[in-house]
């Protein structure tokens, strides 16, 4: 099976599970896991950040980035199609009394003109409080969209200006780079803090890591503990993050060329069209032309013909590329794509 459901199914290589199984150890809440330690002052150095906090999820990361920002009955403003606001459980609403206002992206890019002080509450006793800009990076349900660097900036200096918070769902940031060529340090300098994962494009099997201030940093570990987050020889999973981090990074790249090799093919494939009609990364989303069916039945032929994606509307299929996937594969991949929607 050819599995471009996502890029999280990637599985550790040899040298990744080497490097987990020899990974030196420590209680991570008593003390100190070196290996932990060693991933936490990388990341914050790549990101350029004073410090990074590990956790076991980008939803955890996001969340508590939330809820160091923000008091009950304060809000955030975010791109409505953007992951903390759909795939999270609206924890940010279950776990931290925040509430939150949403803004249509095209595709999940937000322009700095939508942005503006009319969406920010004015001190009243009847409001809630306007604390923070969330905005995500590369954007999932945009089909891997990367956020124009130039939008990033004026957003975040919009909102700094404001007397805001800015927080990156940076989940794909290593792919917006690969894409881009902007520098990790770059992207992350506009935000006070950022989420990374490692269990994406990096093919981690396990975690991200939240970066920020220092003062900051030590609140998230607080209230990670609070959210179940707190792990004790965590540098054997942490080893995977920091093996992908090390390692991995220059891949994304032909991830890239291979999503394009997909979106090649839906392009003379005479019932799939993409949505949007350029694909900027690693993440490829279609059309599926009702006269052929619907996105699940098309995905149900997929399957049969050794293809592995996922509907995500009743006409919409998403297929990610990831290091586990070789260009002979997505080859054929798309050769399958072009005889099913032809």
């Amino acid at each position: 099976m050819i599995d471009l459901r996502s890029d999280t199914v990637t599985q550790p290589t040899p040298a990744m599970r080497e490097a987990m199984a020899n990974a030196e150890v420590g209680d991570a809440v008593i003390d100190v896991d070196p290996t932990v330690d060693r991933l936490e002052r990388l990341t914050a150095e790549l990101l350029g950040k004073e410090a990074a906090v590990y956790m076991p999820s980008g939803s955890m990361t996001n969340q508590i980035a939330i809820r160091i920002h923000c008091k009950p009955g304060d809000e955030f403003i975010c791109e409505a199609g953007c992951h903390v606001y759909n795939y999270e459980q609206a924890a940010f609403a279950q776990l931290s009394g925040v509430a939150t206002r949403t803004i249509e992206g095209e595709y999940g890019v937000l322009k700095p003109e939508q942005l503006h002080d009319g969406l920010i509450r004015p001190e009243n006793d009847h409001m809630v409080r306007t604390r923070l800009v969330c905005l995500e990076n590369t954007h999932n349900r945009g089909a891997g969209k990367v956020q124009p660097y130039e939008y990033v900036k004026q957003i975040c200096s919009w909102a700094h200006a404001a007397g805001l918070i800015t927080h990156l769902d940076g989940a794909r940031l290593f792919n917006a780079v690969a894409a881009t060529g902007v520098s990790l340090a770059d992207w992350c300098q506009h935000f006070d803090t950022v989420s990374v994962c490692f269990s994406k494009g990096l093919g981690a099997p396990v975690g991200s890591c939240l970066a920020g201030p220092a003062d900051r940093m030590r609140e998230a570990r607080r209230h990670r503990k609070l959210f179940g987050g707190g792990m004790r020889q965590a540098g054997i999973i942490a080893a995977g993050a920091l093996y992908g981090l090390l390692h991995n990074r220059d891949q994304l790249v032909e991830d890239h060329q291979h999503a394009q090799i997909l979106a090649a093919a839906i392009g003379e494939s005479a019932h799939l069209s993409l949505t949007p009609e350029t694909v900027d990364t690693n993440i490829v989303i279609f059309q599926v032309d009702p006269k052929i069916g619907t996105a699940a039945q098309f995905v149900s032929q997929l399957k049969e013909a050794g293809v592995a994606m996922l509907p995500v509307s009743a006409q919409e299929v998403r297929a990610v590329t990831h290091l586990d996937v070789t260009r002979p594969q997505i080859e054929e991949a798309a050769t399958i794509l072009k005889k099913l929607g032809s």
